[in-house]
């Protein structure tokens, strides 16, 4: 069982939570989600403005899923980095990129996302899927995102929200409160790391305190859109020129 109060700060406990449920972690997404992560992953993407050819970095990339969407719009002539800071995380997306045509075009790093060791103005654009919540610094994640993209570049991130809708928000948290934890126990044959995924939506900051962030940093023309009844939604702001 992984246990927040077993670890020293926030960081060392989703190391050790996601270093637990790397080998299923794509699948019980698919599920649990009811197959509309990729579409997520597609639209986030699809915010982003790159173009054939483009350099892109997709941080705290996991599994690989979101760093291969974006190397299949910038394609053999592009080139994408996934970084993550967990070992585990990193070996499933080797495996998932070797799957694929796009395994000369994905580079993966192991790093931290407050920390990017990467150039000023390095990237077209930078990219985090459903782990801004799991940082142990927003605005420093989302600061360093900006540092490393071109001006005129793009910050998207695509991850978990908050639905305003009467009816629908209460089905939805019955579902994400209760259900979720019980079905990501049965998945990964563990109790605890599936208990990490509401828990750590009931701090994250709503979706307009986020782009307000992102604004913050520097970001213009900061927004969001909110999709699947606003159960996710995808920010994006862009570097000054």
């Amino acid at each position: 069982m992984v246990r927040a109060d077993q670890f020293r700060n926030k960081e060392e406990y989703v190391h050790a939570v996601f270093s637990s449920i790397a080998h299923r972690y794509d699948l019980l997404n698919t599920t649990l989600s009811f197959n509309r992560d990729k579409y997520w992953r597609r639209f986030a993407v699809e915010q982003t403005g790159l173009v054939p050819g483009g350099k892109g970095l997709d941080v705290c990339c996991g599994t690989g899923m979101l760093a291969l969407e974006l190397a299949k719009v910038v394609g053999p002539g592009g080139h994408v980095i996934g970084l993550d800071f967990c070992e585990n995380m990193l070996a499933k997306a080797l495996l998932n990129i070797g799957r694929t045509p796009y395994e000369q075009v994905i580079e993966l790093v192991q790093g931290n996302a407050i920390d990017l060791p990467f150039p000023d103005n390095a990237f077209d654009c930078a990219t985090i899927g459903f782990a801004l919540r799991n940082v142990s610094d927003i605005r420093k994640t989302i600061d360093e995102m900006r540092r490393v993209v071109k001006p005129g570049g793009r910050v998207v991130s695509v991850g978990l929200a908050k639905p305003g809708t009467p009816i629908f928000k209460q089905i939805y948290y019955l579902y994400f409160n209760h259900m979720v934890p019980v079905l990501g126990r049965l998945g990964i044959g563990l109790d605890g790391p599936y208990s990490w995924l509401p828990n750590s939506l009931k701090d994250f900051p709503h979706q307009s305190e986020i782009r307000d962030i992102f604004e913050d940093t520097g970001l213009i023309g900061a927004c969001y859109h909110e999709l699947t009844g606003g159960i996710v939604a995808v920010h994006m702001g862009e570097k000054r020129c």
